[in-house]
């Protein structure tokens, strides 16, 4: 007797082992690493690429930055002086503001006369914030 034949494979599983029997040679293999090994070179030389590009942007800028933090610092240090200076301008204002308020009730005043006039003046010139 005879053995009944063998049932065939369906098409699909036939074209799917001839493509594992291709892949699975050596050229097959190496052409899969090739491509996986070149994917990572790719991807390291994008990297680079946008690690330089951005680089070459930060740089003005951290130069510009450190421009302005010191214009910053003199601007600082100068506002302090003008500060000061303001705060005694202010002063020597108040003491003029008090030196005229005097001279000015000496002459309102009714027993004015130039010599008492000429009095408060030259007290006022003897006291040592001038006023």
């Amino acid at each position: 007797m005879s053995a009944p034949p063998a049932p065939a494979a369906p098409h699909w599983v036939q074209v799917a082992l001839s493509v594992f029997g291709i892949l699975g040679g050596s050229t097959g293999l190496a052409a899969i690493a090739t491509v996986l090994v070149q994917r990572g070179k790719f991807k390291a030389d994008a990297a680079d690429t946008l690690t330089e590009a951005a680089l070459t942007l930060v740089q003005p800028l951290q130069t510009r930055i450190t421009e302005l933090e010191g214009e910053a610092l003199h601007a600082r240090s100068e506002l302090g002086t003008l500060r000061e200076q303001v705060n005694q301008l202010q002063f020597v204002v108040r003491v003029l503001t008090r030196t005229l308020d005097r001279w000015r009730a000496a002459i309102r005043a009714p027993d004015a006369t130039l010599r008492k006039v000429r009095a408060v003046v030259a007290e006022s010139e003897r006291l040592p914030d001038g006023g």
